[in-house]
């Protein structure tokens, strides 16, 4: 285990008085151990052993009498509508105009026109158009204005030319609460340019176990860190109670999100159950809320995991008797996508056990209608008692006549609606290069290669160096946060744009070869490299090897390394991973996370300014420790067997001169199982994956080559060129066969098949005769095959251009596949006279075209 002598130093950089706060809430008597006897039920709550933090607001009279009014005045159909949030992908103003629905939300992937790139002021004037809706009163009803909620998670990473800021493990890495409090009010004004009041903000997640998808999205794996973060950031967005700022028009309304144990799911398993004591809940999983709610956060957001077999959506005890009633929460409590369709003996569009739970607004993004129909015939029988839809109604009017919405004008001509120049404005991307510089935490610096002089001739090399797609990460213009290009990051730099702004004006020589393939032999090498982005439960892996144990990135720092040049590996990724090959092979290491469209803050470290001075020190300690080997799920400080690689507020620093001995590169997992979500890659079989070809009489041959064929050759497979040598595959059909993928262990997308997951393919068609038929096929053990065709889909592909397909898992489900126990995942079967080539096949979430479903014969 190797200890920065800086690890308590790091942390003694919180805020002395804000540091006293928080320990005073997580050290409170209520905290003493819960009065469980044996004879208590796993997952039981016994509120009076929670905290009782102290809601910040006091009471307004004047506020609450015209709030009554209110209330009294409306129909039992419009306080449904208030309750009920609809998503703006399958909502319209008009809809808002009939239903009077008192919410709605841009979730990830749902844009203006469907366009992921809609401009600033298509975003505006949809805000206007919603609003507008709600005020309207000519065909009766109530003129309530609507709230628009969305994902500014690391800024507004919505809309094009936002400022985006590292995710929250990188900022868990500064130490530094009151930088977050100055990202929070920058993500907050540059929101509000667009039209929203309200963001789904901030995660305070205490990750436990790094294997899961959303561990990017915590701060820490250390409840104390998390709670010094999360009143914080919620004063950042809404600004503090009693200034005259507070939920102003410069501020959005917040959400403390997800509640509760999200972070704390079995085998890290998203939406998952979690089955921890009630004191781990409470003591560890619940540590950011007590100050959020102390700094008045308007709104919590429900979880979609369960505690105990009972889904949070769902869960009384917890939503009503601990976090309204014995927390003091004065705000409202939001569901998460379709969250309540999970509760036993619901679905997405009939779910009254939610709301008399404690779900105040429940997140019906496409099943909003059929929620609000529902609903209202569950109060018009009885079955959702009045006193619970008016209490829901209350918190939720309560909110918006705190922000005064009543009585602004639409959010065009609001402070600063329309203000478009504060999205990317330099003094907002100075805040997020502050940022990157302070997330940064080397983890070895050997022979004291760091920092370098600008003065040399420096290769850039890595498929992540002039990349803003892996540089960003999840949540980013999308919901997984691929797709995009260059272009859509007007105001951003890659980390290559900044090292090489940077040498060039020190009067160096800078080269960038993503494969490390040079033109002149450079003095050191940069190798950025790191994990394609994800979110949610598509980031959700078996153990902690990076990307399944390809090893491409390995071989670029060796092969360089053994060319006699120092390298320096800096690492983008949404967690912790088993890097012990990569960090022994690398003279210099550094953990980037996800930094974001500032990635001239890499070079700041990095570099040293031309007069050959130190530009800026590393600062970043872990906030999350680092694994010793692939199987070292939950890895946190505190537990016992403590044993990491890296421990936690480890984080070397110019001034450390000692060098890292080499690592044990025994991952302690089999390299060869399969895992992840990419099937086939650069014209290669994934790792646990078998490429076969099956001719026309059903003969199966397993594929090593690049060039092979089958017995009869009813299919031919060649290796053909891409961006890279060899990085795709032909196959020609002269009859009736197949090729397949197999996994050696069965691979389980039910999640993704619920969260509309797709296969995608990167395919070219050659050739596709008129009504030659292809089909796709995948099974699930004997007996268990389903498929459908696609040539239909393929027809509509260019020729001879290099496209995505989409084929969504939905698609095989309907076939009567079981996408819980895959063992072919994919499979095309061909016919004479079809050549297809493939590049690709991995799952997500957008395609340049998307196969509809039809029965395979």
């Amino acid at each position: 285990m190797y200890r920065a002598n800086r690890s308590e130093r790091a942390r003694l950089r919180l805020r002395p008085l804000l540091f006293t706060a928080v320990l005073a809430v997580l050290s409170a008597p209520a905290l003493a151990a819960s009065p469980v006897g044996t004879a208590d039920a796993a997952g039981a709550i016994h509120p009076a052993s929670w905290p009782q933090p102290s809601w910040p607001l006091a009471t307004d009279a004047a506020l609450e009498q015209r709030l009554e009014s209110l209330l009294a005045s409306m129909t039992v159909e419009e306080k449904v509508g208030q309750i009920v949030q609809g998503d703006i992908a399958s909502i319209t103003p008009d809809d808002v105009r009939k239903y009077r629905l008192g919410s709605i939300l841009a979730g990830g992937g749902s844009d203006p026109g469907g366009r992921y790139n809609a401009a600033p002021a298509e975003w505006l004037a949809l805000a206007d158009a919603f609003w507008e809706a709600s005020m309207d009163t000519r065909g009766g009803g109530k003129a309530i204005p609507i709230i628009w909620g969305i994902d500014a998670m690391h800024g507004q990473s919505n809309v094009i030319g936002a400022t985006l800021f590292p995710h929250n493990i990188g900022l868990g890495a500064t130490r530094n609460p009151e930088l977050l409090r100055e990202i929070a009010r920058i993500t907050a004004a540059e929101t509000r340019t667009t039209g929203m009041e309200w963001t789904f903000a901030p995660t305070v997640a205490v990750p436990q176990d790094d294997r899961w998808g959303r561990t990017y999205e915590g701060y820490s794996e250390d409840p104390k860190l998390v709670a010094s973060y999360a009143g914080v950031f919620v004063e950042g967005l809404q600004g503090k109670v009693g200034d005259k700022d507070f939920l102003d028009d410069t501020r959005v309304m917040t959400t403390v999100k997800h509640f509760l144990g999200d972070g704390g799911t079995d085998n890290g398993k998203d939406q998952g159950d979690t089955s921890v004591s009630e004191a781990e809940l409470r003591d560890i999983h619940g540590a950011g809320y007590y100050p959020a709610i102390a700094a008045g956060a308007q709104s919590v957001m429900a979880s979609f995991n369960s505690f105990h077999g009972e889904k949070l959506h769902g869960h009384k005890p917890l939503l009503t008797d601990v976090l309204k009633d014995r927390m003091n929460f004065g705000g409202f409590v939001v569901g998460d996508w379709n969250g309540h369709g999970q509760v036993k003996g619901c679905s997405n569009t009939d779910c009254a056990q939610t709301f008399i739970a404690g779900l105040d607004m429940a997140m019906a993004p496409d099943s909003w209608k059929g929620l609000y129909e529902s609903t209202l015939r569950h109060v018009n029988d009885g079955t959702l008692p009045m006193a619970r839809l008016d209490d829901a109604v209350r918190r939720i009017l309560r909110a918006k006549l705190r922000m005064g919405l009543f009585e602004k004008p639409r959010p065009s001509e609001r402070a600063l609606g329309g203000r478009f120049e504060l999205l990317g404005a330099p003094e907002h991307r100075a805040v997020a290069r502050t940022a990157v510089r302070e997330s940064l935490v080397l983890l070895k610096n050997n022979g004291g290669v760091l920092p370098l002089s600008p003065k040399q001739r420096i290769l850039v090399a890595g498929d992540g160096a002039d990349n803003m797609t892996k540089q960003t990460g999840g949540w980013t213009l999308s919901w997984q946060g691929d797709g995009t290009t260059r272009a859509d990051f007007p105001n951003a730099d890659t980390i290559w744009e900044g090292l090489q702004a940077q040498i060039k004006a020190a009067g160096g020589s800078a080269e960038l070869a993503v494969d490390g393939t040079y033109k002149r032999k450079p003095d050191v090498a940069i190798v950025v490299f790191g994990e394609d982005p994800y979110a949610e439960f598509q980031g959700d892996q078996p153990d902690l090897l990076f990307q399944g144990g390809r090893s491409g990135d390995l071989e670029l720092i060796r092969t360089l390394k053994g060319a006699g040049i120092p390298v320096v590996a800096v690492f983008l990724s949404g967690r912790p991973l088993w890097m012990n090959r990569e960090i022994n092979a690398a003279d210099a290491f550094v953990a980037a996370w996800l930094p974001g469209s500032e990635g001239a803050g890499v070079a700041d470290v990095l570099l040293r300014d031309a007069a050959g001075k130190v530009q800026h020190d590393f600062r970043g300690t872990l906030s999350f420790s680092w694994p010793r080997r692939a199987d070292q799920f939950r890895n946190n400080v505190g537990q016992d067997g403590y044993d990491p690689q890296f421990a936690f507020g480890y984080g070397l620093t110019y001034a450390d001169t000692r060098d890292l001995p080499a690592l044990s590169e025994d991952a302690g997992v089999d390299l060869n199982a399969a895992r992840g979500s990419t099937l086939f890659e650069r014209g290669v079989a994934s790792t646990g994956m078998i490429l076969r070809l099956t001719d026309a009489a059903g003969n199966p041959t397993d594929i090593v080559h690049p060039n092979a064929a089958t017995t009869d050759g009813a299919v031919k497979m060649t290796a053909i060129n891409t961006d890279v040598q060899e990085g795709a595959r032909q196959f020609a059909f002269a009859a009736p066969a197949s090729m397949a993928l197999l996994s050696n262990q069965p691979l389980d997308w039910t999640r993704e098949t619920n969260g509309d997951v797709m296969l995608v393919a990167d395919v070219r068609v050659d050739a596709l005769p008129v009504n030659a038929p292809v089909h796709f096929i995948a099974a699930c053990g004997k007996a268990c095959e389903g498929g459908f065709a696609i040539d239909k889909a393929l027809a509509t592909l260019p020729k001879g251009q290099w496209q995505q397909l989409g084929i969504p898992l939905k698609c095989l489900a309907a076939a009567g596949v079981n996408t819980g126990a895959l063992t072919t995942p994919f499979a095309l079967r061909g016919s004479q006279g079809v050549t297809l080539s493939l590049a690709k096949a991995a799952l997500g979430t957008s395609a340049d075209a998307r196969v509809e479903c039809r029965a395979a014969p």
